[in-house]
């Protein structure tokens, strides 16, 4: 139920405390990915790997991520949102206990596996947990809340696995323990008792066998994209055709059961849902996918260490946590108003990069991180709040598999193309002025691509607002199929 001081943009204490639940939950499996990346030259020395075969540490876990995604909504209808949020944190608790054991590079990857598929349950019931807690509209200073550790995860991970690998590199899944333990213990006092709905239905194992597979297959396509071959080479074509296949499979699966498969597609026909969609996989390609860009600035053209290079995108962070301070505008003018300005912020703070070269002065390019996480917080807050809006109680799950399986996508997709034209800049670059000059280049294409986001969200009707849409609370029989609003 919706409380006045929510409606108000004044969350009420409950609700407070369940989204730092949350946010304590997903802390370690968001920093867990870069500091993993930090390690990965010290694991493949430590372990006789080679650089093709350590990678897959990141890769398999990115996988069994990619492949969890997808059954999350069906878990939590089936045994309750709660006890399934208990179970991924046992899951990757285990995962990285076992990663600090591991004997050698095979069983790490298995373990990495089982970190990943707990992190890919985790993510869509923390917005499963948070919407149904909130009554389908939380206030947004609890979404500011729940979207730090999204962005503070690449800058203080390079920081903490810089240096834990100085002391042992078992020690950056160890580190994961403690967190989790915490976490589990909050979550069992504090998140809402809820059980399996009535009526939930078996899982839907031809959409399993056909959405995760595809969703693995396009994501590794992706991550191989970033060699030298870039698009270009049968290990990326092959396994992006074979998931983009599966994925028009599913799809074809799923309408001819509606209300029955593993993803409710249907949600698609919502037009504030679908126009939200297509903003996050935008933000999603072009935003979040400049993360890798960033510090790569810093270490090949500054020179800096990673824990320098860490440091050094921390304003990043403050302007995700001033954007707080905007949750009164979040919540009072319309999604299309605040979504554009976030946008445009994003934008401008993207712009300096792309005119940066090896002696631009630090403090310009701070404030420009300061203005580039402000417009990603307030993007990530408005988006969210339209995207659920009028949703029912049993949709809500389906929502948050269907947000989180596009933003994953569009994130794969945004590195990846970023990575081949970065790459391909400064294979023939002369010099420290040609790398700083293709960095600029890669950087003026993230830019363009934050700017193209502008389209779905201009699409959003002129004077929309989500407090005047129809809340969770109208009956199921008057929203049992998503209509254009």
């Amino acid at each position: 139920m919706t409380t006045t001081d929510e409606l108000d943009g004044r969350p009420d204490a409950h609700l407070m405390r369940v989204a730092a639940v949350l946010v304590l939950g997903v802390l370690a499996p968001l920093l867990d990915t870069t500091i993993v990346n930090v390690a990965l030259r010290t694991l493949g020395a430590d372990l006789h790997a080679t650089v093709s075969a350590v990678q897959w540490v990141s890769t398999g876990y990115l996988l069994a991520m990619a492949t969890a995604i997808p059954v999350s909504g069906w878990a939590t209808e089936r045994h309750g949102a709660r006890r399934m949020w208990l179970l991924a944190l046992t899951l990757f608790l285990a995962g990285s206990a076992a990663c600090g054991l591991a004997w050698n590079l095979g069983s790490l990857i298995a373990f990495r596996a089982v970190q990943g598929a707990g992190t890919g349950l985790l993510l869509p019931i923390m917005q499963t947990v948070l919407f149904r807690a909130a009554g389908g509209r939380p206030a947004a200073r609890t979404l500011a809340l729940i979207s730090l550790p999204v962005v503070i995860g690449p800058i203080l991970g390079p920081v903490l696995g810089g240096l834990l690998v100085d002391v042992h590199w078992r020690w950056i899944f160890y580190v994961n323990a403690p967190v989790c333990l915490v976490a589990i213990a909050l979550a069992r006092r504090v998140l809402p008792v809820d059980g399996a709905r009535p009526g939930a239905g078996r899982l839907d194992v031809a959409g399993l066998l056909l959405l995760s597979p595809g969703l693995a297959g396009l994501v590794y396509g992706l991550s191989r994209a970033g060699g030298a071959g870039g698009f270009a080479q049968a290990g990326v074509l092959v396994p992006l055709a074979g998931g983009l296949l599966l994925a028009v499979a599913f799809g074809a699966h799923a309408l001819r059961r509606p209300g029955t498969a593993l993803v409710d597609l249907r949600l698609f026909a919502d037009r504030w849902f679908a126009t939200c969609s297509a903003v996050l996989f935008l933000a999603g390609l072009s935003m979040f996918a400049a993360m890798l860009l960033l510090p790569l600035y810093y270490q090949q053209v500054r020179g800096e260490g990673v824990v320098a290079a860490g440091l050094l995108l921390a304003p990043q962070g403050l302007g995700t946590a001033l954007a707080r301070l905007a949750v009164g505008l979040v919540d009072r003018l319309t999604d299309r108003t605040v979504i554009l300005a976030g946008i445009a912020l994003t934008a401008l703070g993207t712009w300096p990069f792309a005119l940066a070269d090896a002696h631009t002065a630090l403090l310009p390019l701070a404030l420009a991180l300061v203005v580039r996480g402000l417009g990603l917080g307030v993007v990530m807050m408005a988006v969210m709040l339209s995207a659920y809006a009028g949703l029912t109680r049993e949709q809500i799950p389906h929502a948050s598999s269907l947000t989180r399986i596009v933003q994953q996508l569009g994130g794969s997709f945004g590195t990846a193309l970023l990575a081949v034209v970065l790459q391909r800049r400064l294979a023939g670059a002369a010099g420290a002025a040609g790398v700083a000059a293709g960095f600029g280049h890669t950087f003026t294409w993230a830019l363009a691509l934050t700017v193209l986001a502008l389209v779905p969200a201009l699409a959003i009707p002129r004077g929309s607002s989500r407090a005047a849409r129809p809340g969770p609370t109208a009956p199921d029989s008057a929203r049992q199929a998503p209509t254009a609003r």
